[in-house]
């Protein structure tokens, strides 16, 4: 039943997002270039809802079949209201504050079901986080899922990200003995990205948006929350495979908020978007992450999942030479004016 699942929720996910696609280039739903943006051609956005339907679709499923518990099932489907506020985001403008409340909100709302944060493993010691859980588990969901946000700003590079932290996740938990309970899950994320990059590979016939960025970050975290309620070292193995992303926008954000620049406010100050820049090209960024993520990141994480104890070190030992690469980069350094 997952297997086919996971083959369906590709397809289906691929030919939505050319139904999507259509639908926005006959309604003139197109992400006009402006000063801030990374692309040059107006292109159509919102295919990332394509990626919404597909997963919530798709994870009914597997509860009903019995891949799946019901609260993890819930958790994902509080993802509706994240891509609800990133839909409307997209087609008429959304206030900071407002996109804040909803993204809180849903992330109460998996902690609620999950019962607030599962412990950690630092060391030999497996460590709780009590009631504290829910204040930290809603201020992480709330950056990871922004971070996706932040993010997508070039061609194929949230939906392979995507598509690496969820199948990368589920081949290392494949090779251990721990109880799983997320990889069908996991697997349907990350086909209905792959169905999705088929049309946002560089370069890009539609967009992600709000819609579908917002809510693939949420997912996420949803998910790494619920592998470690069974495996403490989850969190390593979900942080370090999401290390790209998280260095990128984690220095930019800092530095940005050091110079007292609004986080919220558009930018082209990421790594990515220098290096987009100055390669004049975005397949080469997101091929170059990739890259990063298969030979640099996914070992890390396997090490820190057959190495318990040493989880914390090989998290730093993975993410530290990212945050010296992003800020060598340009990660949050003051943009250039844009030229004509």
């Amino acid at each position: 039943m997952t297997a086919a699942l996971v083959v369906a929720s590709g397809i289906a996910a691929a030919i939505l997002t050319a139904l999507l696609r259509k639908y926005a280039l006959a309604r003139g739903l197109l992400d006009v270039p402006n000063e801030r943006s990374s692309h040059l051609v107006p292109t159509p956005h919102g295919g990332g809802a394509a990626i919404v339907l597909v997963v919530s679709a798709a994870s009914l499923g597997l509860w009903i079949s019995g891949g799946i518990d019901k609260s993890l099932l819930a958790a994902l489907l509080g993802g509706l209201g994240v891509a609800a506020v990133g839909f409307i985001d997209d087609r008429y403008g959304l206030g900071a504050a407002s996109r804040l409340a909803v993204h809180l909100g849903a992330a109460l709302w998996a902690l609620t079901w999950f019962g607030g944060l599962p412990p950690v493993r630092v060391g030999d010691v497996i460590w709780s986080f009590g009631a504290a859980g829910y204040a930290v588990g809603a201020l992480g969901f709330v950056w990871i899922l922004n971070l996706f946000n932040f993010m997508d700003g070039i061609d194929g590079l949230a939906a392979s990200e995507g598509i690496f932290v969820t199948w990368g996740a589920t081949f290392i938990a494949a090779a251990t003995p721990v109880a799983d309970a997320v990889s069908p899950a996991a697997l349907v994320v990350g086909a209905a990205c792959a169905g999705f990059l088929l049309w946002n590979w560089p370069p890009a016939k539609i967009f992600m948006g709000d819609v579908g960025s917002g809510y693939l970050g949420y997912t996420v975290a949803v998910l790494a929350v619920a592998a470690a309620r069974t495996d403490p070292v989850a969190w390593y193995v979900w942080l370090i495979l999401g290390g790209a992303f998280f260095a990128d926008a984690t220095t930019t954000l800092a530095r940005r908020f050091l110079r007292g620049e609004a986080i919220y406010a558009a930018h082209r100050s990421h790594a990515y978007q220098w290096l987009a820049r100055r390669w004049g090209q975005h397949q080469r960024v997101t091929l170059t992450t990739t890259g990063i993520n298969i030979f640099w990141l996914f070992p890390w994480a396997a090490l820190a999942e057959f190495y318990p104890r040493w989880a914390l070190w090989c998290t730093f030992a993975a993410l530290v030479p990212l945050f010296a690469a992003v800020f060598i980069v340009g990660a949050g350094r003051v943009e250039p004016a844009r030229t004509k």
